[in-house]
Formats: C-alpha cells, structure tokens, sequence
C-alpha cells in the first residue's frame, strides 16, 4: 500500500511518516521533495519556478519512481507530500491509485496551530511555509477533499494509530522510552532541515 499524507506545511506529514515507519516493519518513507531539490539545483538560471511542483518533470518522475518502488517492494510505502493542486494531485495520487493501493490521508490543523508548529520550527510568518498556509487550508476545502486527520488536539502517536486504524495496518508497539521517542523525533527534525 502506498499511504500518502498530504497536509499544509507544519501538519507534521515529515515526523509522521518516519514515525509510521518506526512502527510499520518492512515500510520505507520515500520524499518526493527530493526529486524537486534536484531539479532545482540542476537548472540554468532562468528556468526556475517558485515551486517545483510545477515542473511536469517533478510529477512525472515521482510517479514513476513510485510505481518502481511499489512493483519491487513488498512493504508499505509512505509518502509525505502536500499536494493543492487537484491536476497535480490527479497526475500522482490518482494515477498510482489506478495501479497500487492507494491511501490518501490529509494530515489537518488549524490555522493557528500550523503557525505555532511553524515557529517552532523557527519559521515566522514571513517564511514560505507560512506564506502557504491560506492557500493549502483553502485546497483541502475546495479542491482536494479527501479523508482528513485532525491533529489540532492529538499528539504525534495517535496521529500515528488514527492512521494505522484506518489503512488497517497492525503496528508495533512502540517500546521507546520517553527520551528515546524525544531524541528520535529531534532527529527526524534536524535530518530534514532545508
């Protein structure tokens, strides 16, 4: 199965995943952010775009790295991307669920808690993250709608259960410590620092 969580930037779709993997054997996270990075850094001056998804490239390789990856693995794949764009969610998530098992799950939060996430973060309201906030909750009002997860009043391991509970996923017991769950989840954080 792929597992999708989609959400704005500060729903926790990052700390999510790799806590999901933590507790779902044999899955693997894959990011598609980095497929964008790549492109990003490989263009000639000029050729830019303010955001990556709007590279057809971008698209296309992801969907078909995923469907590499789910033809040849045998666990769960999960996937933490936001995706506003109704075409662009089409082009990917609908187009693997045409061939792979497909759960799509928007992580939600409130305005007021994506920025609070957000600064934490140390991201203030004049970062790009914050900047997409409006946008992002407008989309998962009007474009895409699919099955949410309201995060406002969850900490990351229920998140992480509800999820399990509705792909119907049997998860391990997580046997960290409280320390332990702290300094994996700090890594997470400082691994993904763009």
């Amino acid at each position: 199965m792929i597992i999708w969580l989609n959400g704005a930037f500060g729903a926790g779709k990052t700390q999510t995943a790799w806590e999901l993997h933590r507790r779902l054997p044999g899955s693997y996270v894959y990011d598609p952010e980095n497929a964008g990075f790549f492109i990003r850094d490989n263009l000639p001056p000029g050729l830019e775009r303010d955001d990556f998804q709007d590279f057809p490239l971008w698209r296309s390789f992801n969907r078909d790295m995923l469907n590499y990856i789910a033809a040849r693995h045998g666990g769960h794949i999960i996937v933490p991307m936001t995706v506003t764009n109704r075409a662009y969610y089409d082009e990917l998530v609908g187009a693997l669920a045409n061939e792979h098992q497909v759960r799509h799950l928007i992580l939600w939060a409130s305005r007021e808690v994506l920025r609070r996430r957000l600064a934490s973060r140390l991201e203030g309201p004049s970062s790009w993250a914050s900047r997409q906030i409006d946008r992002c909750l407008r989309s998962f009002e009007t474009e895409v709608t699919e099955e949410k997860v309201c995060t406002d009043h969850m900490d990351l391991g229920q998140v992480v259960d509800t999820i399990g509970a509705l792909c119907g996923l049997a998860l391990a017991e997580d046997r960290r410590g409280p320390v332990r769950r702290r300094l994996d989840r700090l890594a997470t954080q400082l691994k993904h620092i763009r």
